[in-house]
């Protein structure tokens, strides 16, 4: 990768290059990012992205729980929100002020502390708002779409922007946003509820997640989309994939949706093992399974 550090802007954030993305993502696996920018703050990401070359590719990097970076590696910037995204505040109105880089467990506990319903399915998606935001995250009868006032954006161009519900135009799992930006902020509504009642929502999705899903492994959550009318894990199960191995990744024994890296998989196992999984689906049923997980970077 050429070496950009003589065209980058200045930042008050942290650069860094040639960042090794994989402990950064669940899968532990894959290359490294041309550079890491973690901004300071919103203006400092605006003023960054205004000022890089527009030929320079950007993509934004959550928590990295739903994601294959290739073992080659990212061009160009990853952008990160740490600590400075990571506030949520609750008013009385049932809104609740999030920002980009704020868990799902921070939103559905603060809401929860202040007697907001609505956002206990959060609880159950690893992930931050902006990949929330972005994917129209959902899960146990709840989805983004459901609860998203308006989102706070960054462009590429390094305009800040408020995008509506409506203006992101969600479909499931996905949604219009624009290509390059950075979801910095979120404003959920919720509804009144009892912080006990809200509470025991929240353990019922743990508990039923924690039973069904392989969350001590090292994976990449729901693989692939549920097609209309099935479970993706059913046509994976039905297709005799259970278990199914390649290099160090296995589809996982508990729940089909999910890949594992066992130990020492490499992105391009992950990946290839997914897309075997896909063959034999449409071989088995006639169906083609999409990709939930986002796969980024370059093969090496």
């Amino acid at each position: 990768m050429s070496d950009l550090a003589a065209s980058l802007p200045p930042v008050r954030g942290k650069l860094t290059a040639n960042a090794p993305l994989a402990p950064l993502v669940w899968f532990k696996a894959g290359g490294s990012a041309q550079w890491l920018f973690e901004p300071k703050d919103t203006e400092d990401l605006q003023a960054f992205l205004k000022d890089l070359d527009p030929a320079i590719p950007v993509m934004a990097l959550g928590l990295g729980s739903n994601m294959i970076v290739r073992d080659g590696g990212v061009a160009g910037v990853v952008i990160r929100l740490g600590k400075p995204f990571a506030k949520v505040t609750a008013h009385e109105d049932l809104t609740l002020e999030c920002g980009g880089g704020a868990s799902g467990i921070l939103v559905s506990s603060t809401a929860r502390d202040a007697g907001i319903a609505g956002t206990e399915f959060l609880r159950s998606i690893p992930g931050t708002v902006g990949g929330f935001v972005r994917m129209n995250g959902g899960a146990y009868g709840g989805e983004v779409k459901d609860i998203l006032v308006a989102c706070d954006v960054v462009l590429r161009d390094g305009t800040l922007r408020t995008l509506t519900n409506a203006e992101l135009g969600y479909t499931y799992r996905h949604s219009e946003l624009p290509a390059g930006a950075v979801v910095v902020a979120a404003r959920f509504q919720g509804r009144a509820g009892d912080p006990v009642e809200i509470q025991a929502e929240m353990d019922r999705i743990s508990a039923s997640r924690e039973a069904s899903q392989p969350l001590r492994s090292k994976t990449g959550g729901s693989t692939f989309k549920n097609p209309d009318g099935t479970s993706a894990w059913k046509l994976v199960d039905e297709a005799g994939c259970r278990g199914l191995q390649l290099g160090g990744a296995q589809v996982s024994e508990k729940h089909t949706n999910f890949l594992l890296n066992t130990g020492d998989a490499t992105a391009s196992d992950i990946e290839a093992l997914g897309e075997e999984v896909r063959r034999r689906v449409k071989e088995a049923s006639g169906v083609t399974l999409e990709w939930e997980i986002q796969r980024v970077g370059s093969h090496k």
